[in-house]
């Protein structure tokens, strides 16, 4: 009942008395406690020798019976604790164990009586750490006032402490929360809330605590350690016979470490509707406590949905505008479990990515969680980039369909069947990477530290401020607050970045979609593959079984499994087989590609710049290249997470460097010179055209189908979308873009975020607007230009160089 582990509170003067709270399910559980009781179990455990008087651990029983006594009693909870039977030296719950019509943690009464007789090894007495009413009565300032919550608050109390009692004897994977919703609704500040609430609204707290209950109800997860064990054998072979799980343990042990001090807050990457039990499964074997997973409304399809929440997931409506109370709930509901050291996890990004690569995150949870840490009933939080990576995946080909104008399937009963028969077969790895862990305190300065100024990072917002009399800036509070929410979420996408390693399915179809249409053999496309994998190796980049594409049999066997998935398709009709990306499967290859595509972008944009500084005149071309750099970094700022200016010129200036060691000295008199060209193409590899084609392309469509528009007409997104898809597959045809994969309903919504980011979807001048959507098509032209010029460069996509 305290949160220090001592058994017995340190006190000048020993109890006079003892109170045994008793937690009993019947008559089989008062037996065996009150024999442990009178055998001076009390004694034994805590060293006194104090009568001993029992009360049920009930809040009228304690209310009545021990709030108001004037002596100091020692409070003990106690109860029997039942086990499942063990196995392999592990005590968990399986199928067969319902064969009893029991649960083996909650045996009913005549189950209790058997395993009495024939298996007393599957109980036990437990007692949870003491305190002093008068201890109680301290933590609990308004007791003296309000004797019913202080009851309350007591029988809280002793079922915290004796839940603490069983996870040291059954393992922090079962640390689920017990009566939520009631002690929420016995917080004085809480209830200060909604009175606030009541009266801004004009409607009776009655009617405010009534829906605040209600929404609680339907939020808090109700976790069972019997439906989390039935639920995770279950789901297991879902992935376990799809994928060979490839976990980070030395990630996993220093968060161990921290989770004693801090709770955490897991942020993975979203690319399967099985990540959640991918992670959950390595968490729990690992012995951390169950997550709390925030997940959609889209998942709680019966009977999913009731056993998700059985499990830890919490689903928040996904929209609820100003319902005041709605948001005090969920913002009471993040800070309860935080302060209680509960774990939490969602999906940063607001729903599955589409292209295979991070994408834009949603800032709406973070801004609960700062709101929590601005209450200061929390010390810290700490955030974990993850990234959950898989070698195939099957639910690609119905993601791609999307993309191009397919319609999404709604979840139900007959979607989960298929898609569990759908990972029937072997997909190679997953990895699952854990980031360098955030602190939310220092990232958010909730204690007054000073705060940046926004980053330029990825799709960060372009706030105006307001200027004072004196021509400076004024940032208000709730700005200041929201670029630091901004930042925390840019670091969280970094570090998942940062551990992403690169697949063997991710770096062939990189190869195989640079080659445009024409099929390799084994023999070409190890060859192309060979400077990309010194480059990985040189750079020490994180990667999977990379190794075994330089091996012949190795690499068959990634692209026979390509071909199994369709991804790529063999003739062997020939002399020997030959490779290359199946007909219709452009979008599928591309999102193996883009999971690994942000370890390129860098040297994809310094060979861009160097194409764009050789036009320009002798002594301007080293201010040209960068110009360039910094724009094609804009224009992509709402696909890739850049660094701040000055970070990002010293990566690019390194990545010049493993190009051209001696850059610094040739470029002095500010001219690049054409012979860079020719050593881009002796590092054996362009990677423009393999990485940037397919954005650049996406956003001509989007550029010239504004320049064609009229101007003074408003832009509907999901109707110009729809127009570009249509527009985008003529074009395709036509072969004005490169590639089917460019053709993407995501490609295009982050090319008009782009357009409204620059100011092409609206201005007060028609002709001046007019004029701007035009030079923009242009200049994406041009870069179109330079990215064809780029793939001449590369020796792959010359007959002679393979």
């Amino acid at each position: 009942m305290l949160d220090h582990d001592s058994r017995l509170p340190a006190a000048k003067v020993a109890p006079g008395s003892v109170v045994a709270l008793v937690d009993a399910a019947g008559n089989v559980e008062r037996e065996l406690i009150g024999n442990w009781l009178a055998e001076g179990g009390i004694a034994q455990e805590f060293g006194t020798g104090a009568p001993v008087t029992q009360l049920d651990l009930d809040a009228e029983a304690v209310t009545t019976r021990l709030v108001g006594r004037s002596d100091d009693p020692l409070v003990v909870p106690v109860r029997v604790l039942w086990l499942p039977p063990e196995r392999d030296g592990v005590r968990r719950t399986t199928f067969s164990d319902l064969l009893t019509l029991s649960n083996p943690r909650k045996p009913h009464r005549l189950m209790q009586r058997r395993l009495l007789a024939k298996a007393p090894d599957r109980h036990l007495v437990l007692t949870g750490a003491p305190a002093r009413l008068s201890e109680l009565r301290a933590n609990n300032p308004g007791a003296a006032g309000a004797p019913d919550a202080f009851g309350r608050a007591i029988v809280r109390a002793g079922i915290v402490a004796l839940e603490r009692a069983e996870r040291a004897v059954i393992g922090d994977r079962y640390k689920v929360p017990r009566l939520v919703v009631e002690e929420i609704l016995d917080s004085p500040e809480f209830l200060r809330r909604l009175d606030t609430i009541a009266e801004e609204q004009g409607t009776p707290a009655r009617e405010v605590y009534r829906r605040a209950e209600k929404g609680l109800r339907e939020l808090v997860a109700a976790q069972s350690r019997l439906v989390s064990d039935l639920f995770t054998q279950a789901m297991r072979p879902v992935h376990a016979s799809t994928w060979n799980v490839d976990s980070d343990e030395t990630g996993l042990d220093r968060l161990r470490a921290l989770n004693r001090r801090y709770p955490l807050v897991f942020l993975p990457s979203h690319k399967s509707y099985v990540d959640a039990f991918v992670l959950g499964d390595i968490l729990a074997r690992n012995d951390f406590p169950p997550n709390h997973v925030v997940g959609g409304a889209n998942l709680k399809f019966w009977p999913i949905g009731p056993i998700a929440r059985r499990t830890g997931t919490v689903f928040i409506r996904r929209s609820f505008g100003d319902d005041e109370v709605y948001k005090a709930v969920v913002e009471e509901y993040f800070a309860y479990l935080l302060a209680k050291r509960f774990n939490l996890e969602w999906y940063f990004e607001g729903g599955r990515t589409r292209t295979g690569k991070l994408r834009p995150p949603r800032y709406g949870l973070l801004n609960y969680l700062a709101a929590a840490l601005r209450s200061s009933r929390i010390d810290d939080v700490m955030l974990v980039p993850v990234s959950i990576t898989y070698e195939r995946l099957n639910e690609i080909g119905a993601i791609a369909d999307e993309q191009t104008g397919g319609r999404k399937q709604p979840e139900g009963l007959a979607w989960l069947a298929r898609y569990v028969r759908n990972q029937q077969h072997s997909a190679g790895h997953v990895y699952v990477r854990f980031g360098e862990p955030l602190s939310a305190r220092d990232r958010l300065a909730v204690h007054g530290d000073p705060l940046r100024p926004n980053s330029s990072g990825h799709a960060a917002d372009e706030s105006t401020e307001t200027i004072d009399a004196e021509g400076n800036p004024i940032v208000h509070q709730e700005d200041l607050e929201h670029r630091a929410v901004q930042r925390l979420a840019f670091e969280v996408a970094v570090g998942i970045n940062a551990v992403t390693p690169i697949t063997v399915n991710a770096l062939t179809t990189l190869v195989l979609l640079g080659v445009h249409e024409r099929a390799l053999t084994r023999v070409e496309l190890r060859t192309a593959i060979a400077p990309v994998l010194d480059y990985i190796e040189g750079r020490d980049l994180p990667s999977g079984e990379l190794a075994t594409l330089r091996d012949d049999h190795g690499l068959a066997v990634v692209l026979e499994q390509l071909a199994i998935a369709k991804v790529v398709t063999v003739y062997r009709g020939g002399l020997e087989p030959v490779y290359s990306i199946g007909a219709g499967a452009h979008l599928e290859a591309a999102f193996y590609r883009n999971s690994a595509v942000h370890w390129f972008v860098n040297r994809a944009i310094l060979e861009l710049a160097i194409l764009t500084a050789v036009e320009a005149p002798e002594g301007d071309q080293l201010r040209v290249g960068w110009e360039a750099a910094y724009r094609l970094r804009d224009l992509l700022k709402f696909e890739f997470f850049f660094p701040e200016r000055a970070e990002f010129t010293s990566q690019l200036t390194a990545e010049m460097l493993l190009v051209d060691p001696e850059w610094h000295r040739r470029t002095a008199a500010g001219t690049v010179g054409s012979e860079v060209l020719a050593k881009l193409a002796d590092t054996g590899f362009m990677m423009a055209h393999r990485v940037l084609r397919s954005f650049f392309d996406a956003q001509l469509v989007v550029a010239e189908r504004l320049a064609a528009r009229d101007p003074a007409l408003p832009v509907d997104k999901k109707t110009f979308i729809d127009e570009c898809l249509q527009i985008g597959k003529q074009m395709l045809l036509q072969q004005r873009l490169h590639s089917p994969e460019s053709v993407s309903s995501e490609l295009f919504g982050s090319a008009l975020k782009l357009a409204d980011n620059h100011a092409l979807l609206s201005g007060d001048d028609p002709d001046e607007l007019a004029a701007r959507r035009t030079r923009f098509a242009a200049e994406l032209r041009a870069i179109g230009g330079r990215i064809s010029r780029a793939a001449t460069l590369d020796p792959s996509n010359r007959l002679d160089a393979l």
